[in-house]
């Protein structure tokens, strides 16, 4: 599956991990006197005739729902990308209860570190460039530390919508992770077969084949009370995605679907839109002096404002706070329509502290702008809490969405449903996980 704006096509190849399920055995989709559940592994959710308020605390009606303990690990996905936080873990539990409308989570897991301020601007007066902090820990040659990571906290969870996917059962995320598929490029002449050990995809492996994921950005949706609802599907199948290495992306945001087939090899399907939504770049391209090289710098900025870490799309229309960057010069400074912003005075806007481990200026601009999530993406409600030692993450959604097109998991029939359980912590790419577990329901 492809992050948003990664440019490793494969980084979720260790995504969610979801879970060992032996239908044939348990029966636990019946109405048994007695639930039988894995303390290990078994999420059970209770009926309450009172919603909780979903505002990232925890009330006393919590209480009542059994909480599934497990320790999160970043693992070896195999190809060095995640080196840096392999073996970091974090101990997690999760609760759940559900009504005759909604079901509820509760999610509880250890960071120290409230980390929402992502890969932000500033400006390096060495080079008079405006540059953007890294997104994940970056190391020399030597696997020695060079700069923080300026990632976003992140939390998901994967389901096998309608038990389509039949080797999410025993294979999890890798039902739908082609890790280092080999493949023939035959854009080449003559063409040649590559190994393709950097990359690989989310895609699953027929046109029935689908997976819902819940990806809970702890800045970005938070803004809104949101999580972001998208969909895993067959991105044309073994047939067209193997030749490519798994390069065709399966993984999509719910509302849109296959819309035909791209007349060019390796013919990958191609995919309906969706209007604007969510976060998006605060990022454009501008001449030097308006007739040099071209260099990026941010397209937005609020001149007052100092440790803000995201810019309502709302501020950015007439008589909004924020103001466009219209011009940059030869040594930074930026222009903009009744102003200019000189970084070179000062260090607001510049690297602040340890060149390694610091951070940056109070000024420094936020990298994305903020707008909500609409129509199927905007199923669930979320609200996060950073207790100093860790998130307290609490969201809902209904038991049985809209959905008519097999995007989301339906929790109705109250049947126990296969689940995987990811976090981020101050990373774009790099996760922990935790395999192998069930939500069953009390009836």
């Amino acid at each position: 599956m492809k992050l948003f704006k990664t440019k490793y096509p494969w980084v979720i190849t260790a995504f969610v991990l979801a879970v060992f399920y032996d239908i044939s055995c348990t029966k636990d989709d019946q109405v048994l006197d007695t639930l039988q559940t894995n303390a290990s592994t078994d999420l059970t959710s209770i009926k309450v005739s009172t919603s909780p308020t979903i505002d990232g605390t925890i009330e006393p009606m919590w209480d009542n729902a059994t909480k599934l303990k497990f320790n999160l690990v970043v693992p070896d996905p195999g190809n060095a990308l995640f080196s840096g936080y392999i073996g970091d873990s974090y101990p997690t539990s999760i609760r759940s209860m559900y009504d005759d409308k909604y079901i509820y989570f509760l999610a509880e897991y250890a960071d120290n570190t409230k980390s929402v301020n992502i890969t932000p601007w500033y400006f390096n007066p060495k080079t008079n460039l405006w540059a953007q902090e890294p997104s994940s820990r970056t190391f020399d040659g030597n696997g020695v530390l060079t700069r923080t990571d300026f990632g976003e906290d992140k939390m998901a969870m994967l389901w096998n919508i309608d038990f389509s996917t039949p080797k999410f059962t025993t294979q999890t995320c890798y039902a739908s992770c082609h890790v280092f598929t080999p493949y023939t490029d035959y854009s080449l002449t003559p063409a040649v077969y590559k190994s393709n050990a950097g990359s690989g995809n989310h895609y699953t492996n027929g046109a029935n084949e689908k997976i819902d994921m819940w990806w809970g950005h702890l800045s970005k949706d938070l803004v809104f009370n949101q999580m972001d609802d998208n969909y895993q599907d067959w991105a044309g199948g073994p047939g067209v995605t193997n030749l490519t290495g798994g390069n065709g992306n399966g993984r999509h945001v719910d509302g849109i679907v296959v819309s035909g087939t791209s007349s060019t090899w390796p013919n990958r399907p191609t995919y309906t839109t969706t209007q604007a939504q969510g976060s998006f770049n605060n990022r454009q391209s501008l001449k030097i002096d308006g007739k040099g090289a071209s260099v990026t710098v941010p397209m937005w900025l609020i001149p007052t404002a100092t440790n803000y870490n995201y810019i309502l799309a709302a501020d950015t229309l007439a008589g909004g706070k924020a103001v466009k960057v219209t011009a940059v010069s030869s040594t930074g400074v930026l222009t903009y329509n009744g102003g200019t912003i000189d970084p070179t005075v000062g260090t607001d806007f510049q690297r602040v502290g340890d060149a390694v481990t610091g951070g940056v200026g109070p000024k420094a601009i936020p990298s994305f702008i903020a707008s909500p999530l609409i129509g199927g993406r905007a199923d669930i409600t979320c609200a996060a809490v950073h207790t100093g030692a860790g998130w307290v993450v609490e969201y809902k959604r209904l038991l049985k969405t809209s959905d008519v097109l097999k995007q989301d998991v339906d929790f109705s029939s109250l049947k126990d449903q296969q689940f995987g359980f990811a976090i981020w912590d101050k990373s774009n790419n790099q996760h922990a996980i935790q395999p192998n577990l069930v939500l069953k329901f009390k009836k």
